[in-house]
């Protein structure tokens, strides 16, 4: 079909789906192929390209004072039949081609619209590439045609099979569906999708293959058995599908077979407006099926201008004659067909009163990209012209004409085409020749009546802006399911917060089990790769999914094992403090008064700070209760050890002194001397204090090693040396202490004190020796116990041991606490 203007664009579309080839021999010419079997949809698209370039030819803001014809080639489903009419188009052009009224011969091909299939347009673009040949394809869906290098002029306003692939893995990921079957027919379409499926559902992390399956050419039915088999038993609910409509009838057939239901059916551009398929005999197995579709335009004016196509009565080669025939079933040629009992055509029939899918305008989807490529094209070549000389783009910012022009010229303008359809479409074409791509989302309605309708719920595209978008409305959706929800697809269930998932050996990513995190560790949302480590101050509750406070362990007030301690403690500062009065009250007694009452005072005063002491062991670790627990602990006993080892050298003292010429040592124990020896001892044990917590203080410390789970609040010591040295000057005291009390246990006299200090010092090396390994092999708070033991152990030692028997005697023996009883030589011993 051609129709002339100042400059003609070409076309390929498929009127006739088949050809018939004659056969060749040596002996005859070579003959055109016979196309057979019109193509309504085909024809149509035909008569979209002829009704844009009338549409654009009466726009007076587009290519103004420029006329556009046409001049369309059938490939009738052959690709030498296409390739040849490619040829033709290409091939009548002039080296140089002037606008004038007297001139002759066919109008320059400055672009081709076309062709259908990828193929055909594979090979077309092959050899017009190589003359930068601009090609528009509507319908070639092949990513190889991405491919700059092999075909630098092709461009297309249908997205590519790389776009229809991320577009179902959109589709995926929306619902979940990470487990899904692929089924592709046995060609370079099906095995190219194949590939790319699996390398962009790898990158995108969308899920896995449960199985990949071609399907055969012909109806092989044990093949066709078995792929069915696997669908059936495979645990993958979804299957998606890219094959043409004879894979799908064929594998349909044995899908009935076998009765497989259940299943959630994606389908690719190819398969989802196939009406073979939408039948209600299918529709128990395909019912609800989603897939995409080429992006529906609406073409105003298209349906007018078809209602006033008219056959040409003189040429019986005319398409549009076959279109009349076709659709009303008539001839306009009589010879044998009126004695058929055939209709004769008249050119007048009403085409508006015959059921046809030629006016059915509802569903535009190639004609859309028919009519996108036309304006592209058009908006090219109006670019071009509307150059202004010296600012060109080519070399010497020289501009193209119409006389002048070069195809990679075109090229060159086609590439930065940018202009927005009245439907509302960007369109545009990327460094690729592709254009901005755009997919309706389709879903197949299972109507009452058994009839289906294929409803758009929702759209895929790729702006320059915002990237790949996909928007679904769900409820509008058709799920073939009792539930009316859309099915789970996975090969392992999600794993909960506070699992990770761990991949089955030798099996997808998908399959995983599903393992606890180990103590410490947590994951917080569903299908985590790893579990974390919680901070150090925090621990795993028991779901693993949050951290939580670590339970805190200290010596504490609130519990039995403090509460318990601290009565001790406070009982024995009590009984300090009742011993205290009893002998204040009997201050002048001579059992009160032997031995210097001053240091049994002084005694009592510093065991009770001993009991005391013992609190700040208890209780929350702070840095002045770290500080000052051991400083009063070793002042608090190094007092109390001093004074008893001054009553110790005391009685060797007076013992001495009782022998002939022994009176000069008393001089050296007198009471000042006392009280000096007992603060020179004490200030030493100060002082070894002071430079502790002045070079390593004592300091409070949060320490996990004990516990996982818990925070063991502690004072660390700072300096084992000076722990050490503090503890060593305690017992080296009372070491000394015990030694002379123990050479003074046999001295004559009736109440001898130093036996009673020799049973003290006893119990409180014995506490002091135990304490060392129970110290140092308890954790924790048990170490701050154990001291506290020892503390009051060893202190009520000392005050049982000292004045028990002496407030026996003045409690109970009054009539012995006198001088003459203390004095008295005899062998009663108390």
């Amino acid at each position: 079909m051609h129709k002339p203007g100042d400059v003609v664009l070409g076309g390929l579309f498929e009127v006739h789906y088949t050809s018939v080839f004659p056969e060749l021999t040596f002996t005859t010419e070579p003959q055109q192929p016979s196309c057979q079997g019109f193509d309504t949809l085909g024809f149509r698209h035909a008569m979209t390209m002829a009704f844009a370039i009338d549409e654009i030819n009466n726009n007076s803001n587009l290519l103004p004072n420029v006329t556009l014809g046409y001049s369309l080639y059938d490939n009738c489903g052959a690709l030498v039949v296409g390739f040849s009419g490619a040829l033709s188009l290409a091939s009548g052009r002039e080296e140089q081609f002037l606008l004038q009224e007297n001139c002759l011969g066919s109008p320059p091909i400055l672009g081709i619209v076309g062709d259908h299939y990828s193929t055909f347009s594979i090979a077309m673009a092959n050899v017009l590439g190589l003359y930068k040949m601009p090609i528009v394809s509507y319908f070639a869906t092949c990513s190889c045609l991405s491919d700059r290098q092999r075909f630098p002029s092709f461009f297309r306003t249908i997205p590519s099979d790389a776009f229809q692939v991320r577009a179902m893995i959109q589709i995926l990921k929306h619902f979940d569906w990470t487990w899904v079957g692929l089924l592709v027919s046995d060609d370079d379409y099906g095995l190219h999708v194949a590939r790319s499926f699996q390398s962009d559902l790898v990158q995108s992390g969308g899920g896995c293959l449960a199985y990949l399956e071609v399907l055969p050419w012909d109806s092989d039915a044990s093949e066709l058995r078995r792929i069915v088999h696997m669908i059936k038993t495979s645990t993958a609910r979804v299957v998606m599908v890219f094959a043409h409509e004879i894979h799908m009838m064929h594998l349909m057939e044995e899908v009935m077979r076998q009765n497989v239901t259940g299943q959630q059916w994606i389908a690719s551009e190819a398969l989802t407006t196939a009406t073979v398929l939408q039948t209600p005999r299918l529709m128990p197995y395909l019912g609800g099926t989603l897939g995409i579709a080429i992006r529906r335009g609406e073409i105003p004016g298209l349906r007018e201008f078809l209602l006033q196509i008219r056959p040409d009565q003189n040429d019986n080669g005319n398409y549009v004659r076959q279109f009349w025939e076709y659709t009303f079933q008539c001839k306009f040629d009589p010879a044998g067909w009126v004695e058929a009992s055939g209709a004769l055509c008249t050119g007048q029939e009403d085409i508006e009163r015959v059921e046809t899918e030629f006016l059915d305008l509802s569903n535009l989807r190639p004609e859309y990209n028919v009519y996108k490529a036309v304006y592209a094209l058009a908006y090219a070549l109006d670019d071009m012209l509307q150059c202004e000389p010296g600012r060109g783009p080519f070399s010497g910012h020289s501009c193209a004409t119409l006389q002048t022009l070069e195809p990679w010229q075109l090229v060159h303008y086609l590439q930065e085409v940018n202009y927005t359809t009245a439907f509302g479409d960007e369109v545009s074409f990327d460094e690729n020749g592709d254009a901005l791509p755009i997919y309706d989302v389709m879903n197949w309605l299972w109507l009452p009546d058994g009839s289906t309708q294929v409803q758009n719920v929702g759209e895929v595209k790729k702006s320059a802006f915002k990237g790949e978008e996909l928007t679904i409305l769900e409820d509008k959706i058709f799920w073939n399911f009792e539930s009316n929800k859309p099915p789970r697809s996975v090969c392992s269930k999600s794993c909960p917060p506070g699992t990770r998932m761990a991949r089955k050996k030798g099996e997808p990513v998908c399959c995983f089990d599903c393992i606890p995190c180990s103590e410490g560790k947590i994951s917080n949302k569903t299908d985590s790769m790893e579990c974390t480590s919680c901070p150090e101050d925090l621990w795993s509750s028991p779901q693993r999914d949050h951290c939580v406070p670590k339970k805190t362990e200290f010596l504490s007030y609130h519990e039995p094992l403090g509460i318990c301690l601290t009565i001790t403690s406070l009982l024995g500062t009590f009984i300090c403090a009742v011993v205290l009065a009893i002998f204040t009250y009997h201050r002048s007694t001579p059992i009160v008064r032997a031995n210097n009452s001053e240091l049994s005072f002084l005694l009592l005063v510093s065991l009770k700070l001993c009991f005391l002491c013992s609190l700040l062991f208890i209780g929350y670790p702070r840095l002045w209760t770290c500080q000052l627990r051991h400083a009063a602990f070793g002042i608090s006993f190094v007092l109390s050890v001093s004074c008893i080892l001054v009553k110790t050298m005391v009685v060797l003292a007076v013992f001495k002194a009782s022998k002939p010429g022994g009176g000069a040592n008393l001089k050296w124990f007198g009471a000042v001397q006392q009280r000096g020896t007992v603060l020179a001892l004490t200030c030493i044990q100060a002082a070894i204090c002071t430079a502790w917590i002045v070079s390593a203080s004592p300091e409070p410390h949060k320490n996990t090693q004990y516990h996982n789970d818990k925070i063991v609040y502690e004072c660390v010591v700072g300096s084992t040396v000076g722990f050490a040295v503090l503890m060593g000057y305690i017992g080296l005291l009372a070491i000394l202490s015990f030694l002379l009390a123990f050479l003074a246990r046999n001295l004559p006299d009736n109440f001898n004190e130093a036996k009673l200090i020799t049973f003290s010092m006893l119990i409180f090396c014995a506490v002091w020796v135990a304490f060392v390994p129970a110290y140092v092999n308890s954790p924790g708070k048990y170490a701050d116990a154990v001291e506290v033991f020892a503390i009051l152990a060893s202190s009520f030692g000392l005050l049982v041991a000292l004045f028990g028997p002496k407030c026996y005697i003045i409690l109970m023996k009054p009539e012995k606490n006198t001088k003459k009883a203390i004095m008295a030589r005899g062998t009663t011993k108390l």
